[in-house]
């Protein structure tokens, strides 16, 4: 008999701020590391995708994907002293969007094709909004981009290779490969700090089908939303961006900051659950 996942208030709230903690860590550290330029195509790593991604299809995914998009904006964004406005929210929704379909799709994280599927999907979903947004700006004359003088189809040649660049290169190397690797270790192990049972075929996930309209038009309506939001921010009406006043301070200077509350955070969580899970082992012995 299949039972629905579900997890108590404070479970719910140790997986987001898991999730946003860690993944605020190793979004600053793809900050350090340099991008290569070939033309107008940037070759870089786009983000460590495996750590929202495991963490979505061992837990759950509304509360991880959720998680790591806020870690992205308050450790990339707001603590270097920069706030986009409405372009944040296409990112925030973009991403958790992509996670939550990743994590959603997977019923039995012991099953590596299931795995496999699903983490190439999050990247592939996440970039291809991205893309479309960036070509639909070009095109609706929100946004200037002409990689060749005079021809403004030529947004369409760079931003589909880009989108191949990142799907195929940091999707595969930061996405596929560690997903794979984590999922199955440490399937089992991890969820009893958090005083969880594993995600299994008969105690899954909530939703009705990837295709179902519950979940599909719900998902289209976010997706153009994030482009709307994105057609905001390159605008008058982007009344929500910001900057503070420590934003003097070196770009380098403040990612090394960031970096350090992101690591004493995730210090501190995984301590809490360590500590937390021997004191109930204890209490059952």
């Amino acid at each position: 008999m299949k039972r629905n996942y579900t997890l108590t208030q404070s479970q719910k709230m140790m997986v987001f701020i898991l999730s946003m903690s860690l993944y605020g860590l190793s979004n600053m550290i793809t900050e350090l590391v340099p991008s290569i330029y070939l033309g107008p195509v940037e070759f870089s790593i786009e983000y460590f995708a495996f750590i929202p991604l495991t963490l979505c299809i061992l837990f759950h995914p509304l509360y991880a994907g959720i998680g790591a998009a806020l870690g992205e904006v308050i450790f990339g964004e707001i603590m270097l002293g920069q706030f986009g406005g409405f372009g944040e929210l296409e990112k925030f929704i973009s991403f958790s969007l992509a996670m939550y379909i990743a994590g959603s799709l997977v019923k039995d994280p012991r099953n590596k094709r299931h795995v496999g599927i699903a983490a190439m999907t999050g990247v592939v979903i996440h970039q291809l909004i991205s893309m479309m947004v960036d070509i639909g700006k070009v095109w609706v004359g929100v946004d200037d981009f002409e990689a060749l003088p005079g021809l403004a189809e030529s947004v369409v040649v760079v931003e589909g290779f880009s989108f191949l660049n990142d799907v195929l290169f940091s999707g595969i190397l930061f996405a596929l490969l560690p997903t794979l690797y984590l999922v199955p270790r440490l399937y089992g192990k991890i969820e009893p700090l958090l005083g969880m049972k594993p995600r299994t075929p008969d105690n899954a996930y909530a939703i009705r089908g990837i295709l179902h309209p519950r979940f599909l038009i719900p998902v289209i309506l976010l997706a153009i939303s994030a482009f709307g939001f994105e057609y905001l921010s390159e605008t008058e009406w982007n009344i929500f961006e910001w900057e503070a006043t420590f934003s003097y301070i070196s770009e380098s200077t403040l990612t090394l900051i960031s970096l350090g509350i992101a690591a004493v955070v995730s210090a501190t969580i995984v301590y809490v659950l360590i500590k937390r899970s021997k004191k109930e082992r204890n209490k059952a012995a």
